[in-house]
C-alpha cells in the first residue's frame, strides 16, 4: 500500500520544493512548470522574483495562462542573472541596434545596385533597362534608347551621394 501511495504522490519533489526544502504536495502550483530535472530554472526565478511572489502570480492566473507566465518569468530571470541592470531590455536594445546597422547596410547595398545599373545603362545604351531596347525586344529594328531617355527610370537617383558614385560603397 505504501508503494501505491508513493506513485500517486510526488515521488520526487519539484525543483521549487527541493530548493525551498519543503514537501511537494500533489496540488503544488510549481510542479507542472518547474520539474526536478531543471533546478536552475526555478533557482533563477526565485532569485529574481521570490518564491512567494511567483506563487501569488501563478495562483491569480487561469491555468491555461500559467505556462506562458512561467516562460516569461524564466526568460526575464535568466536575462536579469546575465545583466542585472537592464535584463531583457538590454537584449532587446542590442537586437534593435543590430537591426538599425543592418538596415543601413541594406540601404547602401541597394543604392550601389542602382548606381551600377545607371553606370551599366550609360556604358551600354543598347543594353539598358528600357523595354524598348534591342536586347529586350529581340528585334534588331527596334529604336536605340539614349541615356537621356533613361532619366525617367532613374529619377530617384538624387538620393545617392554623387561624390561617392565613383567608388564602391563597400570599401572602407
Amino acid at each position: 500500500m505504501k508503494e501505491s501511495s508513493r506513485k500517486q504522490g510526488a515521488a520526487s519533489p519539484c525543483a521549487a520544493c527541493k530548493l525551498l526544502r519543503r514537501r511537494c504536495a500533489q496540488d503544488c502550483v510549481f510542479s507542472p512548470y518547474f520539474p526536478a530535472e531543471e533546478p536552475q530554472k526555478f533557482a533563477n526565478v526565485h532569485r529574481v522574483f521570490g518564491a512567494s511572489n511567483v506563487n501569488k502570480m501563478l495562483q491569480e492566473l487561469p491555468i491555461h495562462q500559467r505556462g506562458d507566465a512561467v516562460s516569461s518569468m524564466v526568460y526575464e530571470a535568466n536575462a536579469r542573472v546575465r545583466d542585472p541592470v537592464y535584463g531583457c531590455v538590454g537584449a532587446i536594445s542590442s537586437l534593435q541596434q543590430q537591426i538599425d546597422v543592418l538596415q543601413g547596410q541594406l540601404a547602401l547595398a541597394q543604392a550601389e545596385v542602382v548606381h551600377l545599373r545607371v553606370r551599366h545603362s550609360t556604358n551600354f545604351p543598347g543594353h539598358g533597362l528600357c523595354p524598348d531596347s534591342p536586347s529586350s525586344s529581340g528585334s534588331p529594328s527596334s529604336k536605340q534608347v539614349s541615356p537621356q531617355d533613361n532619366k525617367g527610370i532613374f529619377s530617384h537617383m538624387d538620393m545617392v551621394d554623387e561624390a561617392s558614385l565613383g567608388e564602391s560603397m563597400w570599401s572602407c
